[in-house]
């Protein structure tokens, strides 16, 4: 059986199209895997700040088409970077299991910043919640595949990068801080990984549901759900994160002002993922102040 899967490609986006094609292969040895390796917008322009790009979307719009018109028959992508409503025709078929969720700095510990330290991030999220804890640090834009970003990190105190693709590629920085989300609250499904395919190919849904990881999929959804009730118009900085504990989910969702000063934060459990998502956003924007804040009625 030939699979034909879509992804970008950058060294991080081929280490996870690898990775599902491994897991896939562990659901049917026979299989036989095919890249088609697409170039997104976010891969076109890499100076352009990503929410004047169009914010989410800019690193999935493209590899999603690939599915739609045939060309692919499944997607990988970094779950992070697709929006919160999944496109007529496609269905998120498969979770796996879910990497470090955690945001990190490399090249100083958190603690030790300086005063008025320079930190380089291209993401409003991390921007903007590390301003909430350190109103004096200064922010210097940084886009790029991670390579690209690490032999840039000598010239600020610090960069924030994911974990988990430092973990992913196996790069190890001198100093290297994750973040407590209680510091630095992950962007929604930070860490996993999201396997599309088109809603009406029953063979390729039936084979990637045999490598969904249960855990981090009802802890996605529960970001995902989050994510999808604050709305599409929503341009604010928005972060999730969400444990599994004894069937239960804990989300904590949080929604701040672009410069860091205003931050609402609630954290809830449940047993249905989607419907505590959607609570914990409700209370934000109800009860919190969130809809005050992106100045809704």
């Amino acid at each position: 059986m030939r699979i034909r899967t879509a992804t970008r490609g950058s060294p991080l986006a081929r280490w996870q199209a690898e990775r599902v094609a491994d897991l896939l292969r562990t659901v049917d040895p026979d299989i036989d895997v095919e890249f088609v390796v697409v170039a997104t917008t976010g891969d076109l322009d890499r100076t352009t700040p990503i929410e004047q790009l169009g914010g989410q979307g800019v690193f999935v719009k493209e590899v999603q088409a690939a599915v739609l018109d045939g060309r692919a028959d499944l997607a990988v992508h970094s779950a992070k970077d697709l929006p919160a409503l999944t496109p007529d025709g496609l269905v998120l078929a498969a979770v796996p299991e879910r990497g470090d969720p955690r945001d990190s700095l490399v090249g100083c510990r958190f603690v030790d910043l300086p005063d008025g330290a320079r930190v380089a991030t291209g993401s409003i999220r991390r921007r903007a919640y590390l301003a909430h804890r350190r109103p004096d640090l200064h922010f210097e834009p940084l886009r790029g595949n991670i390579a690209t970003r690490l032999a840039k990190a000598a010239d600020f105190d610090a960069i924030v990068i994911a974990q988990a693709a430092l973990d992913r590629l196996g790069l190890v920085p001198d100093v290297v801080d994750p973040l407590d989300p209680g510091i630095l609250l992950p962007q929604v499904a930070q860490g996993a990984l999201a396997v599309e395919c088109r809603s009406d190919d029953t063979v390729t849904t039936n084979l990637l549901a045999g490598i969904e990881d249960p855990v981090a999929r009802r802890a996605v959804d529960a970001e995902r759900g989050f994510l999808a009730e604050l709305g599409a118009g929503c341009d604010l900085p928005v972060a999730a994160h969400a444990r599994v504990l004894d069937g239960v989910v804990e989300l904590t969702g949080a929604l701040s002002s672009h410069d860091g000063g205003t931050l609402l934060l609630e954290t809830c459990r449940g047993v249905d993922p989607g419907v505590l998502g959607r609570s914990v956003a409700r209370h934000l924007l109800d009860e919190r102040g969130g809809a005050a804040l992106l100045g809704r009625p």
